[in-house]
């Protein structure tokens, strides 16, 4: 399903509901999930990093 599909159904569904005043609100969560989708740093998301790379923990301190 693409953002616009899934915008237009959610915005039907929300007027036979009669809560017309949500059509902005989704609009608006709609621009967000495109640019987060869009974002740079999705084209990162499979790399080859360690967990706690990608979550910015330091890696645990071996024992000595």
């Amino acid at each position: 399903m693409t953002m616009d599909t899934w915008l237009q159904c959610a915005q039907a569904d929300a007027e036979r509901r009669g809560l017309a005043e949500l059509k902005p609100l989704l609009e608006t969560l709609a621009k967000a999930t495109a640019a987060l989708r869009a974002a740079d740093f999705n084209a990162h998301a499979d790399s080859d990093l360690s967990a706690g790379q990608r979550t910015g923990t330091p890696p645990a301190k071996s024992a000595r």
